[in-house]
């Protein structure tokens, strides 16, 4: 059922203590890398985070999968709270939920052949009784995501592919066990823009051939609006805006919404698009501006934005904004 409650975020926060240099003593300071998050993801959607870098949606997609710990909140998937699940019950519950990584460069082991590389998951969970029945498998994941499945290309390492191959490679491995929810962080934002549409088009594809749910990270607008159902904003661990794509992109509502729609290059060439666009300061994580924390960057801040932070509220059909002033 496409309306099911399918993922669920209750207030979730995640703060990292640091130390300053030559600090021994006194109270601890903490980088507010997600802060009070809330969201729901529907089964066979795909639910887009964009904010620029170091907006806290990596922190949150390691947290969805166990990653890293939260510092408080709750996670429920399909209606079961797994925020506190150990080691066995994650391993478990990985054959439903995987992640595709930022880095295909990065993220494969590089001594590895892709054969073990896409095979890893099942040797894990001790699948297949014998090998031959492993590698049918990993040809048939292989020729999903479209790779070869030649002999050749099993005993291959990742240094031999290029960087849309190892991505494929990526996909294949997170999906061989079955999973059928995807966390994508920035997939595609360190591929040549040439191969970009090739894996965005081949993560649709699946996702409709399978019905797959997406958790979708990234810090294009205009990649969002094409590809996701639901799109939140995110900024300084803060989501700002939440809403239906078209509608968060076609009637933005929140201020710094409105900031990153306007940083999406024309179609058509403009001499004049980027001269209205407000850069400012992002603030620093560990001592975050008061009231909200867009006001420092915001035209439209007043006394009331600087100190009070404003909630997320539904101000039109499912739209929702984090703002004084809409």
């Amino acid at each position: 059922m496409e309306n099911e409650q399918y993922f669920e975020v209750d207030h979730l926060t995640k703060f990292f203590p640091v130390k300053k240099r030559g600090q021994f003593f006194g109270k601890p300071i903490y980088v507010h890398a997600v802060d009070d998050v809330q969201f729901t993801v529907r089964k066979g959607k795909t639910y887009g985070v964009v904010g620029e870098s170091g907006c806290g949606k990596t922190t949150l997609a390691r947290m969805i999968m166990h990653l890293e710990k939260p510092t408080s909140g709750r996670m429920l998937f399909k209606g079961q709270d797994i925020t506190l699940f150990n080691g066995k019950q994650m391993k478990a519950l990985r054959r439903q939920m995987q992640m595709v990584f930022q880095d295909p460069f990065g993220s494969l082991n590089p001594v590895r052949t892709i054969r073990n590389i896409v095979a890893e998951p099942v040797r894990v969970h001790h699948i297949f009784q014998n090998r031959q029945d492993e590698k049918i498998k990993v040809q048939e994941m292989l020729e999903t995501v479209g790779l070869s499945s030649s002999d050749e290309m099993l005993e291959k390492r990742p240094g031999q592919l290029s960087g849309g191959e190892r991505q494929r490679v990526g996909i294949a491995s997170a999906l061989i066990l079955g999973a059928e929810f995807i966390v994508a962080d920035e997939p595609v934002s360190m591929l040549d823009a040439s191969i970009r549409a090739d894996i965005i088009a081949l993560m649709m594809k699946l996702k409709e051939e399978k019905n797959l749910t997406y958790f979708f990270i990234t810090h294009e607008f205009g990649m969002a609006r094409a590809i996701c159902d639901r799109i939140a904003v995110m900024y300084a661990g803060k989501m700002v805006g939440v809403a239906d794509a078209a509608s968060i992109v076609d009637h933005p509502l929140h201020p710094y919404t409105q900031l990153l729609i306007d940083a999406i290059p024309p179609l058509i060439p403009d001499p004049n698009w980027g001269k209205n666009i407000s850069e400012g300061e992002v603030p620093y994580f560990t001592v975050p501006p008061p009231g909200c924390r867009y006001h420092p960057r915001c035209s439209r801040a007043d006394e009331l934005c600087k100190s009070e932070i404003p909630e997320l509220v539904d101000y039109r059909d499912g739209h929702f904004a984090a703002c004084h002033h809409v």
